[in-house]
């Protein structure tokens, strides 16, 4: 074969000089979420992260993985990427942080047909931003070229986090009894859940665009469901110091109905009230502009609500003046009652 006939990877699809730069161009990104524990920095084979056990009498490590979903059909109608990277890392951090454990890391994995890398440092830019809130460390990732996988400027994320609590202090929601209340974090928006029946029911029925202006939104519609969502860590381990927290929910897929039984004793269930908080408009948007049942908004998305906190009675008023205070918008907007033997541990009124 001569010399001109060679086949190089680059001809298959794959640059590596392009993913090369793109980790030198990640680098100061990723400096940016380190903590003391960290030990390398990107570009080996693994991370490496010395966890300071004897801050614990018995620590235990907690680990999530998820990804942001159908969201990412937003971000590439819009072709802004420098905040879904936020999401996919609230998704992990939150949903370590209701069982009281600190993230410590973050990986990342980002799969393209294609690999731009200016476009791949935007979302790397929203990953670090999201480590940032959490108080975690950004210690490694994978970036793959796939071609022929993906459409044309698409891509997909997937994150994992680790996190630790002692022991003795995971929330499992096993203390939680009848009487105690139920707090409820806003949400910013949509979070990244249910945007599957979000774009239908904008794009298809209502034959709306990510351009579209509507009187009861601040920005475009395409803004508006990129709202990046709401991580919860420095404002959840605050409270942890100093409140009996029994039980917290992360108000993600199957919205409350089906994440606060999550954490609840079987003899025990939540009595909500549905008009103890206001619900933003791009809900109730969305119910009108599709004709959805209420129970289905209440299934699918956050209606407002991120988390769920089941607190003692006498630390009710205690634990909303310190939410204020941490800038987060809080509700009382529920109890928790007997269940002896209800199907349902949701009680909507």
């Amino acid at each position: 074969m001569s010399t001109k006939d060679r086949v190089t990877y680059k001809d298959a699809g794959v640059d590596i000089d392009a993913g090369n730069r793109f980790v030198q161009m990640i680098k100061p990104l990723v400096k940016a979420t380190s903590r003391p524990e960290v030990l390398t920095d990107i570009g080996g084979f693994g991370g490496l992260f010395s966890l300071n056990a004897g801050k614990y009498e018995k620590p235990t490590l907690v680990a999530s993985t998820d990804g942001v979903g159908t969201k990412l059909k937003i971000a590439f109608l819009m072709d802004k990427h420098d905040t879904v990277g936020i999401d996919l890392v609230a998704m992990c951090v939150n949903d370590i942080v209701v069982q009281g454990a600190e993230p410590l890391f973050f990986l990342d994995y980002l799969a393209t047909g294609k690999l731009a890398p200016e476009k791949a440092v935007e979302i790397v830019k929203g990953i670090s931003e999201g480590c940032v809130q959490a108080g975690c460390a950004l210690i490694g990732g994978e970036t793959a070229e796939m071609p022929g996988f993906y459409g044309e400027g698409e891509y997909d994320l997937a994150g994992f986090t680790v996190g630790v609590v002692d022991n003795a202090r995971i929330i499992d929601g096993s203390t939680i009894t009848v009487g105690d209340k139920v707090i409820g974090i806003a949400s910013s928006g949509l979070h990244s859940n249910g945007y599957s029946l979000a774009r239908k029911v904008f794009f298809d029925t209502m034959g709306l665009s990510v351009d579209s202006r509507l009187d009861a939104l601040e920005g475009t519609l395409g803004e508006e469901l990129l709202t990046p969502t709401r991580i919860y860590v420095k404002a959840i381990l605050n409270l942890l110091r100093d409140f009996q927290i029994k039980g917290i929910a992360h108000i993600t897929g199957g919205g409350i109905v089906e994440n606060v039984p999550r954490v609840l004793p079987r003899h025990c269930r939540a009595v909500i009230q549905k008009d103890s908080w206001p619900k933003p408009p791009i809900f109730e948007l969305l119910r009108e502009g599709g004709n959805i049942d209420m129970l289905e908004m209440y299934r699918t998305f956050n209606y407002g609500i991120g988390m769920a906190l089941v607190v003692p009675e006498s630390e009710v008023d205690e634990v909303m003046v310190r939410l204020s205070g941490l800038k987060e918008e809080a509700y009382l907007i529920g109890e928790i009652a007997k269940c002896p033997e209800c199907s349902e541990q949701v009680e909507l009124i």
